[in-house]
């Protein structure tokens, strides 16, 4: 006789995603094939293979104990950096990255909203502006997400007139691919102008520590966005004075709502975000790229 009951549904595991990149040793063994080519090559550059097999331990090391202590009740993945552009993030996804601050830029891309937490396996040598946790602090946030101090850091947005789209955390560049000079027409909200230049660059709050903050201290500038403000800050490198395109316009701000264009006026330049030039939008003469903060913020448990 068959029961009328039915059972009940299966509660669908959560999934956390370990992001992680290739240690020095592990790009070295790649090159060099043996450990003892390894220690010849560092040797012969007044560097030691215990040194970058003592960074590639604590990495590896630091990585094994998050996986091993996500539990049970979790579907665990693990993405390599040069993978991330393939990886599918579902939207439940939890995303825990191990390793650099950088690392946090190089995913923040590719997701739409999810939970970040940043484990740093080398505090003592890491800023540690994005990667805040260690193991056991940043398990605890994973398993209990509402402990979590959760901060919304704006991202940047290039558009392009015909659709394309590319958004970073730390900075978007636009100029030539070699980073020679490039020509457009610039608008930002305090007026526009021709140029010539090495490219742009706009950066947010979290790239502030970054490039931006080289450009902004050899220019004796203050006022950069803090990390969680929704405010971008914007230069134009290296602006070439001429009959033709001058240098007026050349750093500043965008508040909330406002945005930067530019005017193709090149061959050809390219646009491309948190230094990852392989990863690109091309854009030729005439069209124009509009950067703006990015709708999505991303996610961080502070």
């Amino acid at each position: 006789m068959g029961s009328d009951q039915t059972a009940p549904p299966r509660t669908q595991r959560r999934r956390a995603v370990i992001v992680h990149r290739r240690t020095e040793l592990d790009a070295l063994m790649d090159r060099h094939v043996t450990r003892g080519q390894v220690e010849f090559f560092l040797a012969s550059r007044g560097r030691t293979l215990a040194d970058v097999q003592a960074r590639h331990d604590r990495v590896t090391q630091t990585r094994r104990a998050v996986v091993a202590g996500v539990g049970d009740d979790w579907v665990v993945g693990q993405v390599e950096r040069s993978d991330l552009a393939s990886y599918l993030f579902a939207p439940e996804d939890t995303i825990v990255v191990v390793g650099s601050d950088g690392l946090v830029a190089n995913v923040a891309k590719y997701l739409a909203g999810q939970l970040v937490i940043g484990i740093d396996p080398s505090p003592e040598e890491n800023p540690g502006v994005l990667v805040r946790h260690g193991v056991t602090a940043g398990l605890s946030l994973l398993r209990d997400p509402s402990r979590a101090n959760v901060a919304e850091l704006t991202m940047v947005a290039a558009t392009t007139d015909d659709g394309a789209r590319l958004t970073a955390l730390n900075e978007i560049y636009v100029g030539h691919e070699t980073h020679q000079s490039a020509r457009y027409v610039l608008r930002v909200p305090e007026g526009e102008e021709r140029q010539s230049s090495s490219g742009v660059i706009v950066g947010s709050g979290a790239g502030a520590t970054g490039w931006c903050a080289s450009l902004a201290h050899d220019r004796g500038l203050a006022g950069l966005p803090a990390l969680t403000e929704t405010a971008l800050a914007w230069f134009v490198r290296e602006a070439w004075p001429s009959p033709l395109t001058g240098v007026s316009l050349t750093s500043g701000r965008l508040d909330p709502g406002a945005t930067i264009g530019l005017r193709v006026e090149s061959d050809e330049l390219v646009v491309f975000g948190d230094g990852i030039e392989s990863d690109r939008l091309r854009v030729s003469w005439g069209q124009v790229v509009t950067v703006a903060p990015s709708a999505v913020p991303l996610r961080l448990a502070l």
